[in-house]
């Protein structure tokens, strides 16, 4: 079967690559169109810079920042607003604008605890992306944002308390860990052979690599602990449109 066009819709630079990095190299080897649009920083800022390292590294298209301030680092995007303080009407409308020129026919984000961490920029793109989704197939929601699109599915982009365990020397070195019900799992990817593609990817991030972020926390664990944790990928579907026609009750 061929593997779907796929557009990655992360908060800051390096998301892409901890989270979703093997999906998108395994998408990106396969011949699909894979993108990924990030909400925050400018693209003339050393995080810019590495994002579009990282990016060449896992085999995407060149990336597509829609320039916002980080919610804790204002000089990310000097002089542009904090991405949760931007009117909501906006950000849902330079989305679409995204989805409607991409036309991809998957859509992966954060989950709607923003992901491990739970960084309010990380929450606050997961509904920015699920709104843009659904607002992308209407005809009269941004009619000047292109002719519309309706991607098939959402995932997002998550970790099941079963994994917990694998991750605690993550938790160990000051993480946050938020999960979900190993049942709301619809996705589980072993992505064990683009690996050594990811790992670059998170790499190329040096900034967080310094400053000890989630990528440099990685860097300083044993090789076989990294790889154990960044050996698989979890991801919840969400159904954009469902497949039952002509219902005339609500059913749960």
């Amino acid at each position: 079967m061929p593997v779907p066009s796929l557009l990655a819709v992360f908060a800051h630079p390096d998301d892409e690559s901890l989270w979703s990095g093997g999906v998108l190299a395994r998408h990106a080897a396969a011949g699909a169109r894979t993108t990924v649009v990030t909400a925050t920083w400018a693209a003339h800022t050393q995080r810019g810079a590495e994002l579009a390292e990282a990016l060449r590294i896992l085999g995407t298209d060149e990336p597509r920042m829609l320039g916002y301030a980080d919610a804790w680092a204002p000089q990310s995007a000097s002089g542009s607003v904090r991405f949760c303080d931007a009117p909501l009407d906006e950000t849902v409308g330079r989305l679409v604008a995204q989805l409607r020129e991409i036309r991809p026919e998957a859509v992966v984000t954060h989950d709607a605890y923003g992901g491990l961490t739970g960084h309010p920029d990380h929450v606050h793109t997961h509904r920015v992306t699920t709104l843009a989704v659904q607002a992308a197939g209407l005809e009269r929601l941004y009619p000047g944002a292109g002719d519309p699109w309706q991607p098939s599915a959402l995932y997002l982009a998550t970790h099941p308390h079963s994994a917990v365990r694998t991750l605690s020397d993550l938790a160990r070195a000051g993480k946050a860990m938020n999960s979900v019900p190993d049942e709301r799992i619809t996705a589980t990817v072993d992505v064990s052979p683009w690996l050594e593609q990811k790992w670059a990817a998170v790499l190329a991030h040096r900034t967080e690599v310094e400053r000890g972020a989630a990528p440099g926390l990685l860097a300083g664990l044993p090789e076989a602990v990294r790889e154990r944790i960044l050996s698989t990928e979890w991801y919840i579907r969400q159904d954009t449109v469902s497949p039952v026609a002509d219902q005339t009750e609500l059913t749960a």
